[in-house]
C-alpha cells in the first residue's frame, strides 16, 4: 500500500529526471521542471537523484497516506499541511498512516515536489518513470493524477525516528523572488536588430497564460530580425529561447520538441533553469548576459554544494 489521491490539484504528475538519449527519435526528455528541487528532495531522504516524485503545480493535491512514510517537500511553498497543521519543507517528515497531506495558497514559486523515501512503485518506460502527458505515456497510466488513484510505495518507512531536528540550508537553492534569469547569447543573436538586442537585456518580459511544460510564451515589445530569413530546423534544448515571426519569444521547457526552426536569440544557463521553472503565468522576468565559462563555473559550484549536502545527510542516517 501507499497513497490515494483524494483531490488531484491543478497539474499533478509523477516525474523523475526524464528520458535521455532518445531525442534523436523525437522523444522529449520530459521529467521534473525543477530538477534541482527534485534532486535536493531525494538527497534529503537518502534516495538516488533520479527517484520519481510527485510534481504539484500552483494548486496542490490532497493525498491520503495508507501507510506510514518518510517524505520531503521541496521547491515552491504551496502552504503544505498535514491534518490541518503546517508542514515544514526541506527536511524529512514522517507521515503516519491515515494522515491527509494537503496544500493551500501559493506563497512563493509554483511547483512543489513530494519526494518519498524509497520512491513510488511506478513502472519504468524507456528508462524513466516520468509522465509525458501529451504522449499519454509514463508516470501513472500516462496522465495527470486523478481522484481515486492509488500508488504503492516501493519501500515503506522502517525507521524509528518520528521527528527530525535538522533541515537543509536554503542558501544552496535559488531565491524564487529573483526576476533575473541568466542567459548565454544564442547562435542567431547577431541576426536580430540592434534595438531588439538591447531590449532583450533591458526590458521586463511577462510570462503569458498560454504557457505550459512545453514552453513559456513571453509578452513584450516584439523582437525582430535585421531581415527575415529561412532557417533549417536544428536541435533545441531546455532553455532555448526561440523567436517566431511575431517577435514574441518562447522559452522551451522540459517537454519541448527535439528540433526547431525559429532563430534562437539566447539559451538559459543551466544554473537558472530551476528558477525559471518556478515562474508562473504573469510573473515578470529579466535576462542577464553571462559567458559560457561563467555558466560552467556556476554549475560546477552547484554540484559541489550538492555533493557536500549528500555527504552531510549520509551521516544523519548512519
Amino acid at each position: 500500500m501507499g497513497i490515494r489521491i483524494v483531490k488531484a490539484g491543478m497539474l499533478t504528475t509523477i516525474q523523475d529526471l526524464g528520458r535521455y538519449r532518445l531525442q534523436r527519435y523525437g522523444m522529449p526528455v520530459s521529467g521534473a521542471m525543477d530538477s534541482y528541487a527534485l534532486r535536493l528532495g531525494n538527497s534529503i531522504l537518502g534516495n538516488a537523484d533520479n527517484e520519481a516524485a510527485i510534481e504539484c503545480t500552483l494548486l496542490g493535491p490532497t493525498i491520503y497516506f495508507e501507510k506510514e512514510q518518510l517524505i520531503c517537500l521541496t521547491g515552491a511553498d504551496l502552504s503544505p499541511r498535514i491534518g490541518g497543521q503546517p508542514v515544514p519543507m526541506w527536511k524529512p517528515v514522517c507521515v503516519t498512516a491515515g494522515s491527509l497531506l494537503s496544500f493551500g495558497r501559493a506563497n512563493l514559486g509554483c511547483r512543489t515536489y513530494i519526494c518519498f523515501q524509497g520512491g513510488l512503485e511506478v513502472p519504468e518506460l524507456l528508462g524513466s518513470r516520468s509522465t509525458y502527458s501529451k504522449g499519454h505515456m509514463g508516470g501513472w497510466q500516462g496522465r495527470q493524477l486523478q481522484e481515486g488513484d492509488k500508488i504503492a510505495f516501493r519501500r515503506c518507512y522502517q525507521g524509528e525516528q518520528a521527528v527530525f531536528h535538522w533541515s537543509m540550508d536554503l542558501s544552496i537553492y535559488p531565491k524564487l523572488d529573483t526576476e533575473v534569469i541568466r542567459v548565454i547569447e544564442g547562435p542567431q543573436f547577431a541576426s536580430f536588430e540592434s534595438a531588439a538586442q538591447k531590449r532583450f537585456f533591458s526590458d521586463v518580459f511577462m510570462i503569458s497564460n498560454d504557457s505550459d511544460r512545453m514552453g513559456y510564451r513571453l509578452l513584450s515589445a516584439p523582437l525582430y530580425l535585421r531581415q527575415p530569413k529561412e532557417l533549417l530546423s536544428t536541435a533545441v534544448t531546455f532553455g532555448s529561447i526561440q523567436v517566431p515571426p511575431d517577435g514574441n519569444p518562447i522559452i522551451l521547457m522540459t517537454e519541448h520538441p527535439t528540433t526547431g526552426g525559429y532563430p534562437v536569440i539566447a539559451q538559459v544557463a543551466t544554473i537558472d533553469l530551476p528558477l525559471l521553472a518556478q515562474k508562473g503565468p504573469n510573473d515578470p522576468i529579466r535576462f542577464e548576459r553571462i559567458s559560457m565559462d561563467q555558466a560552467q563555473v556556476l554549475l560546477k559550484e552547484q554540484q559541489t554544494q550538492l555533493n557536500r549536502l549528500k555527504r552531510a545527510i549520509a551521516l544523519k542516517y548512519e
